[in-house]
């Protein structure tokens, strides 16, 4: 019957390792900060390259006549 106990508890011989366990959690892993570093960026990118693009149909660059020095 104590063997039936421990079966169901992973068994630790280092008497830490339990403590130390969340440390290899891919949540705090290095790839995951990376990935969630700007977590808005790529929708920024986006917006803004939509923003240039209709900006530069809109107002072609042959039409500007201005020059600003």
């Amino acid at each position: 019957t104590h063997s039936v106990a421990m079966a169901d508890h992973p068994l630790y011989r280092d008497p830490w390792a339990k403590r130390e366990a969340w440390r290899k959690s891919p949540i705090f892993s290095k790839s995951y900060y990376f990935r969630n570093l700007l977590p808005g960026f790529g929708t920024a990118v986006v917006a803004f390259s939509i923003y240039v693009i209709y900006d530069n149909v809109r107002q072609p660059r042959s039409a500007k006549k201005e020059e600003h020095h």
